[in-house]
């Protein structure tokens, strides 16, 4: 093999390719998050700690890192560079945008640069739809019937499409924003996905929880904003997917369990803070993984938190899926020249070629 074909060609895959592959196959993209957890689960992964760039101009913001690699069937590196922009909103779009890197096992070199912001949004959907199946069954509950989103931007409208492409159907939708010109606007998404449950748009916080038996947290909060335990005496069945909008009264009343223990322990999430209040680790009761391993007991007499921090071999093995696809079908946009020189000394041709 000459050294050209070691190194391999390097792809760029725009939003619309990763939109057309995921689009429509919520079920495939659970499948896959499943396994990834699985993967990371038996140890088979490498997950460091994500690195947060802040800035002291800017203080809502930060750019993110989470590198990681994913063995499994899938053995691929990778890196995911994700911008939170909060103020993004008020013109308009979206918080968030990203771009993932994946680099091929065996040489390291880039294999491709994918639009990413699609791939996050449906890897957090997907665990999160993973996360309320499995949660229910494993307490002995019914699948719920009475959703509650607080926040209703991007994640949430993923988190919907996802469950609904998964199967469930819901009785009664509740929404809160905020904004109510966003809660208005979720709603008018809501009646254009052809959801059949009733739609209601709740004042506070506390109604729409008080009436949901799935609550779904995707917000923009740095801290925590709910505090009464008593909002939850229903123990209905909680997203945390924001991570902060709970207050560690909430989460030392609940089972609690998470994607990742050591990731999640930091950064001041609402299980950072349980932590930090408790001095100890005794108010969580396992991982996901523990759940899908049938590892762990979960209550069905207390409210049950899923508070995941976001695993970056989740998105390796969605953006891995994505990319595989897209050379399946012919319609790789390969950067002819990419690595220019492929030879120690200078010898040789250039990579880069389909």
């Amino acid at each position: 093999m000459t050294k050209e074909e070691l190194v391999p060609p390097f792809a760029v895959i725009p939003g619309s390719q990763v939109h057309s592959i995921l689009t429509g196959h919520e079920q495939r993209t659970i499948d896959l998050v499943e396994a990834a957890y699985r993967v990371h689960g038996e140890g088979d992964t490498v997950n460091p700690p994500s690195y947060f760039l802040r800035f002291p101009d800017r203080p809502s913001a930060r750019i993110i890192a989470l590198p990681a690699s994913l063995g499994g069937g899938t053995r691929v590196d990778g890196l995911k560079w994700i911008s939170s922009f909060p103020e993004n909103v008020k013109a308009g779009i979206p918080r968030a945008s990203a771009v993932l890197v994946l680099n091929d096992y065996d040489t390291g070199y880039p294999l491709a640069c994918l639009e990413s912001s699609i791939i996050s949004a449906a890897r957090t959907a997907a665990s999160a739809a993973l996360a309320a199946d499995r949660l229910s069954r494993a307490s002995g509950r019914a699948r719920p019937k009475k959703v509650g989103f607080i926040g209703t931007g991007f994640i949430s409208r993923h988190i919907h499409t996802y469950l609904s492409g998964a199967g469930w159907q819901f009785d009664e939708v509740g929404v809160h924003d905020l904004s109510a010109a966003y809660a208005g606007d979720f709603r008018a998404y809501l009646e254009g996905s052809g959801e059949r449950g009733r739609i209601t748009v709740h004042d506070s916080a506390e109604d729409l929880i008080r009436s949901s038996d799935l609550v779904v947290f995707a917000t923009v909060a740095a801290a925590p904003h709910v505090h009464e335990p008593g909002w939850f005496a229903h123990n209905p069945l909680v997203l945390n997917v924001s991570l902060r909008d709970l207050a560690p009264e909430i989460l030392l009343a609940s089972a609690n369990v998470l994607d990742d223990v050591e990731h999640c322990l930091k950064a001041d999430t609402s299980p950072h803070l349980t932590e930090k209040l408790t001095g100890n680790r005794e108010f969580i009761d396992g991982t996901l993984y523990d759940v899908l391993a049938g590892k762990v007991e979960i209550p069905a007499d207390r409210p049950v938190i899923f508070s995941p921090f976001g695993l970056g071999v989740l998105d390796l093995a969605v953006g891995k899926h994505v990319y595989d696809e897209v050379l399946r079908r012919g319609e790789a946009q390969v950067i002819e020249g990419f690595f220019h020189e492929v030879d120690r000394y200078g010898r040789g041709t250039t990579s880069g070629r389909s």
